[in-house]
């Protein structure tokens, strides 16, 4: 497997999806691509956007997903949720290849044939245009944190058209890279993280190098600079969630190696561990068929042995009365205990 070189193919991508001088995005345009074949509903706002359908219970086998839902009941005043209808936009890089990626990879290399120069006010013209609107928006990819200027900039807009307290904000980051940091300015960071309608999930994928390696075909170091990105973000208080990939090898040893992930987490804070959702891989997705890199019958079968030991862990971590808060109750300055 030919390992990714993530901070040349980072920049380089970078340089291909953002216009910095009249605050334009590659956002990637779904019509006649494979990932359509998948989308539950049409392609909406002219092909850039899509409806996405979050769900809590992802299977019988498996825990209950509460991100995005619960945090948006919280912004929303909504309640008893078991659905939640997202507006997605996807920018169109990323700078991994993860075999369980539900997107075709020629939507990742900022492909000028399947994606377009957009502005913020460009995606809520059509936004607003459609007849049903979800009162959510999803910034996603690819990985949007190659060009994140674009929360600061759909925050301004939407605060522009006095919509920053009707729609909630979602952002995802792959933890990839610090461009959070490197080309946001000061005052960048300060909207995002008083932004009060926003909140941003990170995903960590997998619970050791090994898996981390096979997931991304990054280098296997990498899998622990994303604990530190995580630790960046939180410092920030921004409203902080994580998701994990447990693919791995079914031959893992998870009851060692998974403790090891939540020992070093929870260096960060001891409720760390209780932001972080454990997210159900499938293989039915159209682009994920074709791919034939990886064993993913192996690493399919290691997840439902990895999340027998992850449920085992947090039990024996947490309280019940804890692991029953609401997900949003622990942030950096703000703990319930």
């Amino acid at each position: 497997m030919k390992t990714i070189n993530t901070e040349e193919f980072s920049n380089k991508l970078r340089e291909k999806a953002i216009k910095i001088s009249d605050k334009r995005i590659l956002i990637t345009n779904y019509h006649g691509t494979e990932q359509e074949k998948d989308l539950h509903e049409a392609a909406n706002c002219n092909g850039f956007g899509r409806v996405r359908h979050f769900k809590l219970n992802t299977g019988n086998d498996w825990p209950l997903n509460p991100l995005p839902i619960v945090p948006a009941q919280k912004y929303l005043g909504l309640s008893g949720l078991s659905e939640f209808n997202a507006q997605v936009f996807q920018n169109s890089i990323c700078n991994w290849r993860c075999w369980y990626c539900y997107v075709d990879f020629k939507l990742l290399n900022g492909d000028s044939r399947y994606s377009s120069y957009l502005t913020c006010g460009d995606l809520l013209d059509m936004y607003q245009a459609e007849e049903l609107k979800a009162p959510m928006i999803d910034l996603s990819g690819g990985q949007p944190d190659l060009t994140p200027e674009w929360i600061p900039w759909m925050m301004e807009e939407l605060k522009s058209r006095n919509l920053d307290d009707k729609i909630f904000l979602w952002s995802d980051d792959n933890l990839s890279n610090d461009f959070f940091w490197k080309f946001l300015s000061q005052n960048d960071i300060d909207v995002i993280s008083s932004y009060k309608m926003y909140a941003r999930v990170c995903c960590f994928k997998g619970i050791d190098e090994q898996s981390f390696h096979i997931n991304t075909k990054a280098d296997p170091k990498l899998f622990y600079n994303q604990i530190e990105l995580f630790k960046r973000l939180w410092e920030l208080d921004i409203d902080l969630y994580a998701y994990i990939t447990l693919t791995a090898p079914k031959e893992t040893d998870f009851e060692s190696t998974i403790p090891r992930f939540l020992d070093l987490v929870q260096k960060i804070s001891d409720d760390v561990p209780l932001k972080i959702i454990p997210l159900r891989i499938f293989d039915f997705f159209t682009p994920v068929q074709s791919r034939n890199d990886v064993d993913k019958q192996s690493l399919l079968t290691g997840q439902m042995k990895a999340i027998e030991v992850w449920q085992k862990e947090i039990n024996n971590r947490f309280s019940s009365t804890k692991r029953s808060l609401p997900i949003y109750t622990f942030r950096k300055t703000k703990q319930i205990i």
